[in-house]
C-alpha cells in the first residue's frame, strides 16, 4: 500500500512570495519585467488552519494523476469527503492516499482507487478499521530533486 507521512505546518507564520500577474507557457513578454502581488501559502492555500495538515507522499500509486513520491499533500480534515475526491485514508493501521469510490456503498463496501494500473483498489467493508482521515485539497511538487 502506497502511503503518506503526516506533519503539521506552522500556520501562524507568514510566508509571502512575489508572483507575476500570469505565467505564460510561451515566450515571456519583455514588458512584464516586474512582479505585481504576493502569495502567502498560509493565506491562499489553507482555508481551515486548525484542521489542515501536510503529508509527504510515500509511493507511486497516484502518479498517473501527477501525485508522485515525495510530493507534499495539503490535507484538510474539515472538508466533507465526496465520491471521487483524493483522500488520505486510515485503513487497518496504515495511511494511504487514493481516490474515494463510494459507488458500491449500497452494496456494503467502498473502495480506495489508485491512479496507477500496477496497483489494485482497496476494498473496504464492515470488517475493516477505516476512516477518511482528510481530503487532499492541494499538492506541492519539487521539480528540482
Amino acid at each position: 500500500m502506497s502511503g503518506i507521512k503526516l506533519f503539521k505546518g506552522e500556520f501562524g507564520k507568514s510566508l509571502e512570495l512575489l508572483i507575476a500577474p500570469e505565467i505564460k507557457a510561451g515566450f515571456p513578454s519583455p514588458a512584464e519585467d516586474y512582479l505585481h502581488e504576493s502569495i502567502d501559502f498560509n493565506r491562499d492555500l489553507i482555508r481551515h488552519p486548525e484542521a489542515t495538515f501536510y503529508g509527504r507522499v510515500d509511493g507511486d500509486s497516484m502518479e498517473d494523476v501527477g501525485i508522485c513520491n515525495g510530493d507534499i499533500a495539503v490535507i484538510d480534515r474539515s472538508v466533507e469527503p465526496r465520491n471521487g475526491d483524493v483522500v488520505v485514508g486510515y485503513v487497518n493501521g496504515e495511511f494511504t492516499i487514493k481516490f474515494l469510490d463510494l459507488t458500491h456503498k449500497e452494496e456494503g463496501f467502498i473502495e480506495l482507487r489508485p491512479a496507477n494500473r500496477n496497483y489494485r483498489s482497496i476494498r473496504i467493508d464492515a470488517a475493516d478499521h477505516f476512516e477518511v482521515w482528510g481530503v487532499v485539497v492541494w499538492t506541492i511538487k519539487n521539480w528540482k530533486h
